[in-house]
């Protein structure tokens, strides 16, 4: 079993929570692929990451993922250990919910799940070792008013990593969800004068409403805390976790 110098992809890996899940990885010894939709931050980020190497990918495009995941083996051997953490964020009421944005949203958190999966287990079986981790959210079991692709979205991509994790139980591959709370990143940051506005309130009485009302320690949560969750997971103590939602949100 591998425990370091390991091959780690992660989506959305040039901002946030994939910036501090890639950090961690290289923390641990890995190696990282940063796959991000801006080639230029993806470059920046592996560079002050320093064990890292960015590229440009689409998660959306079967070919962008399948090209990118092939250029990552032929130079490392294989992928043992891909994060699926891209995503995007748009709120709105159902009845007013653009069609185009719930296509994009789904697209990115689901379609792009599957496909880094698809293209991924592969290399993953051959070898008898793969950890492969999602990204998913609270939401994904505690609706939140204006989200409803999103919820939507978290729902399916664990649903669809329990199947993956039966589908490969055997295979020394455990595929396992994250459920991250309320994170300090710039996707909550551009969320809440959206919220207030919505609700007709400040962005003080949006945050402790939409994003720490229901939370038990009332605290942003650090994007660290995601990231070494997510070592925990790829680690030798929890080769027996697989198919599981781990929820790290502070109480919700």
């Amino acid at each position: 079993m591998k425990t370091t110098n390991r091959t780690v992809l992660v989506t959305g890996g040039a901002q946030g929570i994939g910036y501090a899940i890639s950090q961690e990885f290289i923390a641990n010894g890995d190696f990282v692929a940063i796959f991000d939709l801006n080639e230029e931050a993806a470059i920046a980020a592996a560079e002050k990451l320093g064990n890292a190497k960015g590229y440009k990918v689409n998660v959306t495009d079967e070919t962008s993922v399948k090209t990118a995941i092939d250029a990552v083996i032929a130079e490392r051997g294989s992928v043992d250990v891909v994060v699926n953490n891209a995503g995007l964020q748009f709120i709105s009421r159902t009845e007013d919910f653009p069609v185009e944005k719930w296509d994009l949203l789904n697209d990115v958190i689901l379609k792009g799940t599957f496909l880094m999966t698809k293209h991924s287990l592969k290399s993953m079986q051959a070898q008898n070792y793969g950890r492969i981790i999602n990204i998913v959210s609270a939401h994904g079991r505690v609706p939140d008013a204006y989200k409803s692709a999103y919820c939507a979205a978290k729902a399916g991509q664990t649903g669809f990593s329990k199947v993956v994790a039966l589908e490969n139980a055997t295979n020394g591959i455990t595929v396992n969800c994250i459920e991250p709370g309320p994170v300090r990143t710039e996707l909550i940051e551009k969320q809440l004068p959206v919220l207030a506005e919505k609700d007709g309130t400040s962005v003080e009485e949006a945050l402790n409403h939409h994003i720490l009302g229901k939370q038990w320690i009332k605290r942003l949560l650090e994007p660290s805390e995601i990231g070494k969750t997510a070592v925990f997971l790829a680690s030798e103590g929890a080769a027996a976790i697989t198919g599981e939602s781990i929820p790290v949100t502070g109480g919700i």
